[in-house]
C-alpha cells in the first residue's frame, strides 16, 4: 500500500464517511480506534488522513527540494501502512477504509479540506501532545478544527486504544438553552439514530465558590437556575421527542466549576459527550467557547463538538 492508494469501497455504507486525521503515535491509535468504532457503528467508510507539511521552496521557479518532499512522501505513506495494520488487528474491513494524504501548512486546516473533498459527516483526532490519560488537550491541530471546522469534530482523551470500549452506550449532551437550539436537537438526533443510542441531556449548573457563596440567599439563586435548567431540558426534551428520539433522560447536576460538575455526572464506559459551540461563534462552524472548551479538557469520555446552526 502506497500514501496514495485508496481503498474505497462503494458497498462500504450509504451514509457519509468519518475522517480521521492519523500520526503514527498513541494518540493517532486514540483518534483511530474511536473512528473506527464511530464508523462502523454508523456502517459508513472509514477515510483515514495524513497531513505532513508542504515542500519546501528550492531555487528556481516552481521548484521544491526533492529530496524532502520524498521524506514526507514516505513518512505519510508508513504512516498509513502502520494505521492499516491497526485497523487489521481491530478486524475492521479492508473494504470500508479509504486512505488519503495530504500537504498543508496547518494539519487542522488540511483535515477540513479533505473533509470537504470526501464528504465526511465527521472529523476525528486524538488529544493534543500535552494531553493527560484519560484527558484531552487542545493542541494545534484540535485548535484549528475547533474553531472554522464546518463539520462536527471528535476527540478522543489520551489512552482511549488501550481499552476502548466495544460499543457506544449513550449520548450525552451538555446542554444549555440557545436561540438555534431547534438546528442542535436536529443534528443530535442525527447522531442518535446513526449510533443508535439513547440520550442523556445534561445540564452543568455552577454553584457559586469562595466568599460569594456566602452571600444570603445564595442557595436560593442556585435552586432557582437548577428550576430554569429543569424547564429547559424538558423543552429539550420535547423537541428530541417530536423528532421521534423517544429514548432521553434528563439530569441537571451541581459544581464549583465546569470539570467538578461534569464529575458529578456519572458517565459509561461506552459515553460519548456532545457540546455545542458557542453562541459567538459563525453560523455552521465549530466555534469552542470558554464553557464548551473547559468541557472539552474536562472530559474522560470522548466529546463531540457540534457545529453552530448545523443541518447536516
Amino acid at each position: 500500500m502506497t500514501a496514495a492508494t485508496s481503498a474505497t469501497s462503494a458497498g462500504a455504507g450509504k451514509g457519509r464517511p468519518v475522517l480521521v486525521g492519523y500520526s503514527p503515535d498513541d494518540r493517532g491509535d486514540d483518534a483511530l480506534v474511536l473512528a473506527a468504532l464511530a464508523a462502523r457503528t454508523a456502517g459508513v467508510e472509514l477515510v483515514v488522513a495524513n497531513v505532513h507539511p508542504p515542500a519546501w521552496p528550492s531555487r528556481g521557479p516552481g521548484s521544491v527540494d526533492a529530496e524532502w518532499l520524498s521524506y514526507l512522501r514516505e513518512q505519510a505513506a508508513a504512516a498509513l501502512a502502520q494505521a492499516a495494520e491497526r485497523l487489521a488487528a481491530m478486524k475492521f474491513p479492508k473494504r470500508g477504509v479509504a486512505y488519503r494524504v495530504t500537504a498543508h501548512r496547518g494539519s487542522g486546516r488540511g483535515l477540513v479540506e479533505l473533509a470537504g473533498e470526501v464528504g465526511a459527516s465527521l472529523i476525528v483526532i486524538g488529544s493534543g501532545p500535552r494531553g493527560r490519560r484519560d484527558r484531552i488537550a487542545i493542541g494545534s491541530t484540535a485548535d484549528q478544527l475547533l474553531h472554522g471546522s464546518p463539520v462536527p469534530v471528535m476527540l478522543a482523551p489520551r489512552g482511549y486504544a488501550e481499552d476502548p470500549p466495544a460499543r457506544f452506550q449513550r449520548l450525552s449532551v451538555a446542554y444549555y438553552r440557545q436561540r438555534d437550539v431547534q438546528a442542535t436537537m436536529e443534528i443530535v438526533t442525527t447522531f442518535a439514530n446513526d449510533f443508535g443510542l439513547p440520550v442523556r441531556l445534561l445540564t452543568l449548573v455552577l454553584r457559586p465558590s469562595g466568599l460569594p457563596a456566602r452571600f444570603l440567599r445564595a442557595g436560593d439563586i442556585v435552586e432557582r437556575q437548577v428550576e430554569q435548567a429543569e424547564k429547559d431540558l424538558a423543552h429539550a426534551r420535547k423537541i428530541l421527542a417530536d423528532r421521534g428520539v423517544a429514548d432521553v433522560e434528563t439530569e441537571a447536576v451541581q459544581g464549583t466549576h465546569i470539570h467538578k460538575a461534569l464529575a458529578a455526572a456519572e458517565m459509561l464506559p461506552g459515553e460519548l459527550l456532545t457540546t455545542m459551540s458557542s453562541r459567538e461563534g459563525p453560523l455552521r462552524k465549530v466555534f469552542v467557547g470558554e464553557s464548551s472548551g473547559k468541557i472539552v479538557r474536562g472530559s474522560d469520555v470522548p466529546v463531540l463538538v457540534l457545529p453552530r446552526g448545523y443541518a447536516g
